[in-house]
């Protein structure tokens, strides 16, 4: 197939800014799988692709998943309000904020006060820092409302957390159980787990690891694959393999995870400007829909997806409503919070959804 001698070029050693990589694809010729670089750079274990990995914010599809399964239960509705379920989460007087705000990141809702966790010489203090969700949620609240509830959208990982909230509030149930419950365990996702209290990886996985910059201008690689993640919870804590990832793309593209109509919103863009906090102006218009993010293939057609990172670990998957072109990766950074994209997954990326060569 056309694209696999470009996916396998894109993860070959030496790997830039990266230890470790793998990639799927398919298309209607064909699929592909491959790996590369160590899993474990102290022992020099090979990287073979079935290891697990932290798949940071990609967790928001597997809860905006859950919660749309409430919904069509009539255990949530779309049009209830924060407010209303969880009675003394926002201050009295702030602005009516629902479930469908949470879902497409039109809530206005601030980010929470993650102080324990900086940039600079002390970026990894907190590493090991337990954090209560709600009292999270609420640190930013003194902040106030970004906008008006519905009016733009702002990505954010507070509305995701309160999401989690709601399905615990809906189910009486850890949101982690529910997760599993009705996502993990149908689908049979064996490598897929919500990590709760661990600070660890169960199982064979992939170690991450950062760069951190020396006294002498030099730099030195840590082991970040032990880290506490109850500061992005339902919004970022989930452990998975590229296989696992690309089994629940496919069936929750095919409808046998989300049910109609209430899947159509995991397509949906809402119509309203992104927020720009610099230029509240600006009209550039909103790319998330409930748990993914829409971009462009090609002049007539869209990818949906969803990325994710965490210290160490870069991942995300993307396809074609019709599944017709997909891709799943996952690439161990070593600046995975950087600002600019790693050149690994820049070149996977550009392998497998930039137009084939006739």
């Amino acid at each position: 197939m056309p694209n696999a001698e470009a996916l396998r070029r894109a993860i070959a050693p030496p790997l830039k800014g990266a230890t470790a990589a793998q990639a799927r694809f398919r298309d209607g010729r064909g699929s592909w799988q491959g790996a590369s670089g160590e899993a474990d750079i102290r022992t020099h274990r090979a990287m073979k692709g079935d290891e697990r990995f932290r798949v940071g914010s990609v967790t928001k599809t597997f809860t905006a998943a859950v919660v749309l399964q409430l919904v069509h239960e009539g255990k949530l509705d779309l049009e209830g309000s924060v407010q209303r379920y969880l009675p003394g989460l926002l201050p009295a007087g702030w602005p009516e904020v629902k479930v469908k705000h949470l879902l497409d990141y039109t809530s206005g809702l601030p980010g929470g006060d993650t102080r324990g966790m900086p940039d600079g010489p002390d970026w990894d203090k907190g590493r090991y820092t337990t954090w209560d969700h709600r009292a999270l949620v609420q640190s930013g609240l003194g902040k106030g409302s970004l906008f008006t509830p519905g009016s733009k959208q702002n990505y954010s990982n507070t509305d995701y957390n309160v999401l989690g909230l709601l399905i615990e509030k809906a189910t009486g149930h850890r949101y982690e159980q529910e997760l599993r419950h009705r996502v993990i365990e149908p689908l049979g996702l064996e490598d897929t787990y919500s990590v709760g209290d661990e600070q660890g990886i169960r199982g064979r996985h992939v170690h991450g690891y950062q760069a951190v910059k020396q006294a002498d201008g030099s730099s030195r690689l840590v082991d970040v694959t032990e880290w506490d993640q109850s500061e992005t919870w339902a919004s970022g804590d989930l452990i998975s393999t590229t296989a696992d990832l690309e089994r629940f793309m496919t069936a929750l593209f095919s409808g046998r995870v989300v049910p109609q109509p209430q899947l159509e919103m995991m397509f949906t863009v809402p119509p309203v400007p992104a927020y720009d906090e610099e230029n509240p102006a600006s009209t550039k218009p909103a790319t998330y829909t409930s748990g993914m993010q829409r971009s462009r293939l090609d002049d007539h057609t869209y990818l949906y997806g969803k990325t994710g990172s965490r210290y160490g670990y870069v991942d995300g998957f993307a396809a074609t409503r019709n599944l017709s072109r997909s891709l799943v990766y996952a690439v161990n950074s070593t600046d995975a919070k950087g600002k600019a994209t790693n050149p690994v997954v820049a070149a996977i990326t550009q392998a497998a959804l930039a137009p084939a060569k006739k």
